[in-house]
């Protein structure tokens, strides 16, 4: 019998089947042999105690038209592997969905990443745990707090602690009432936590994505490099993705977290670095992937699923 794989993603429909890394590991699921399924974490259901995916197999990765196909109801369990991919936000819905997966841990299921360390870890603060190689940062709710954080840097960069993609991040130059105004929307009056960050001038040669793949850095980084006079590199900000050899520099900071990610169960991750800072450490569903196979014709995702 065929060993078969679940992979749990946002909606099939809205995934970028020429960029979306996770389209990239179906197409390599299918290329091993394996019968590949995809699910959202709405199809994930217990009964009587058992934890199931109704889920779609995909039979070709290159198409997103799955609506049609009719669900099969299948053990977690009976799955080699299962693979979280969902996007953030990490909030009620997706959490839920990790107490769920932790209960198919106990029945034998095969989930990566752990859910007990996606639980454990926000992406934008787990940086802190390597404080000797991140930016100063600052983690509060207090306007005050941020005011004379902004007045110690100059220039500093805020992000919501639950962001993706580049969203809701913004450059600090002056405390202006517009920028007061948006600390207070930031903060929602200082009842959310944010986080703010010296603003690192290396970002204009790139916000380098290092993949670490069983805790090891994969030899090829992605430099997202900011377009048209933003400060965003990320690609779903309009960032331009440039595939270059990792340094040496990169790769000792690669394989110090990639150590602590092997003894948290993370298999698969993204950290991002600009300049010689580690900025974030992603693990919820790590992206580029893609760019760095087309740019360079070497897989990441193929030394994945070689590891496993």
């Amino acid at each position: 019998m065929t060993d078969k794989v679940l992979f749990i993603t946002d909606a099939y429909r809205d995934l970028n089947i020429k960029k979306d890394t996770s389209i990239l590991m179906i197409e390599e699921a299918i290329s091993l042999g394996f019968n590949t399924f995809q699910c959202e974490i709405n199809d994930l259901y217990v009964d009587e105690g058992i934890v199931y995916a109704a889920s779609r197999e995909i039979l070709s990765a290159g198409s997103t038209q799955v609506e049609g196909i009719s669900k099969k109801e299948i053990r977690l369990s009976d799955f080699k592997f299962s693979f979280m991919r969902k996007d953030p936000p990490v909030n009620e819905n997706y959490i839920n969905a990790l107490h769920l997966l932790g209960l198919a841990e106990k029945q034998g299921a095969a989930v990566f990443n752990k859910p007990t360390a996606i639980k454990e870890f926000n992406e934008k603060i787990f940086a802190l745990h390597f404080k000797e190689f991140i930016p100063n940062t600052l983690v509060t709710s207090d306007i005050n707090k941020i005011e004379n954080f902004f007045e110690l840097h100059k220039t500093i960069i805020i992000k919501p602690v639950d962001g993706m993609g580049g969203a809701s991040i913004y450059k600090i130059d002056e405390l202006n009432e517009e920028n007061k105004s948006l600390l207070i929307k930031m903060t929602n009056s200082e009842q959310t936590h944010i986080i703010c960050q010296e603003f690192i001038e290396e970002i204009y040669d790139g916000d380098f994505r290092i993949l670490i793949i069983h805790g090891k850095p994969f030899q090829k980084t992605l430099a997202r490099i900011p377009q048209g006079g933003s400060f965003k590199g990320n690609l779903a900000a309009g960032g331009r993705g440039e595939a270059r050899d990792i340094t040496d520099y990169q790769k000792m900071i690669s394989k110090k977290v990639g150590e602590y990610l092997i003894e948290k169960h993370i298999n698969f991750a993204g950290i991002d670095m600009i300049g010689k800072y580690l900025t974030e450490i992603n693990i919820t569903s790590p992206t580029c992937a893609r760019e760095i196979l087309d740019q360079t014709g070497l897989n990441p995702i193929a030394e994945y699923f070689k590891g496993l």
